[in-house]
């Protein structure tokens, strides 16, 4: 495309509404007024680039009822929450391991030893998924699986 082919012919009447492109010449000394007619008089900087400034900016005030958000955090980060769980399931892992060494002193069965086994076993699968981020997972796992280690203690174990 020329400046030739961008330029707008003396006999089209301009819009003052209409965008300016990139580029196009703009006509200097031409009135400011968007229902005056262009004049053909007027000169034309080819060199001239139409310029658009931004709207000022409005500051609006703020009341002084609006509240402030709190800056501390309610309840636990997720790695808070992560390392309670751990610690919570280690305290049950040693517990289980000293309930085990206890009935095995008294009475040594293989049943005694699939019951409170499968539970520490539990406590371990619980830490690794509290590790890996699973920690309502790890909670609910490590729940029923208690539950059941003590059922099955009071329902099987004579």
């Amino acid at each position: 495309m020329t400046a030739s082919d961008q330029e707008t012919p003396p006999d089209v009447p301009v819009d003052a509404s209409a965008r300016v492109a990139p580029g196009a010449p703009v006509v200097t000394g031409a009135p400011v007024n968007a229902e005056a007619p262009v004049s053909e008089e007027a000169p034309v900087d080819a060199g001239a680039f139409a310029t658009v400034e931004p709207p000022a900016t409005v500051e609006v005030p703020v009341p002084a009822e609006t509240p402030v958000p709190a800056e501390t955090p309610t309840g636990m980060s997720p790695r808070q929450a992560r390392l309670l769980r751990i610690a919570a399931a280690s305290v049950v892992l040693v517990a289980l391991a000293a309930v085990l060494a206890v009935r095995l002193a008294s009475r040594t069965s293989v049943l005694v030893v699939g019951v409170y086994g499968l539970a520490v076993i539990l406590c371990g699968a619980v830490i690794e998924l509290s590790r890996h981020g699973r920690t309502r997972l790890g909670t609910y796992l490590l729940g029923a699986g208690l539950a059941a280690a003590l059922a099955a203690d009071w329902l099987l174990l004579p």
